[in-house]
């Protein structure tokens, strides 16, 4: 199940006809499950965020948090907590989060539709609207 659940009071919470802004995979969830599975506090859960930076213009960030922050919109996928800062979500709206592990190695990723391009190096993209401040490829 999928809820996106804006810390804003006035805000609408999301229709189900409506494009979640992120979900996550059956993989993500397992990892994060494992990550976390000592945590006592409910409210931990994954921050994903965009930066400028990278050889594309935007780079994709990601921790685990211990609660939002006023601002965040954040979204309950799998049953798992993702944050996502304001200035973030036009970036990532569509986007779904997921855990490979493969002989080149293993990590989080974010399948985007909104990335139009991304690097040679995998770690940035840009975006139609938006083609940000390409930079060095230092990942």
């Amino acid at each position: 199940m999928l809820e996106t659940q804006p810390q804003n009071p006035n805000a609408v919470p999301a229709t189900e006809t409506e494009v979640p802004l992120v979900s996550l995979s059956d993989a993500a969830v397992a990892k994060l499950t494992e990550l976390t599975k000592e945590e006592a506090d409910p409210n931990v859960g994954l921050r994903v965020y965009v930066y400028s930076g990278g050889c594309s213009g935007y780079r994709y960030g990601m921790m685990l948090e211990d609660q939002p922050a006023a601002e965040d919109v954040k979204v309950i996928s799998k049953g798992v907590n993702v944050y996502v800062d304001p200035q973030s979500t036009p970036l990532l709206k569509g986007s779904e989060i997921d855990y490979v592990d493969t002989l080149m190695g293993a990590g989080f990723t974010v399948n985007n539709p909104n990335a139009v391009s991304g690097c040679g190096c995998g770690s940035s993209f840009r975006t139609e609207e938006s083609a940000g401040a390409p930079g060095a490829c230092g990942h």
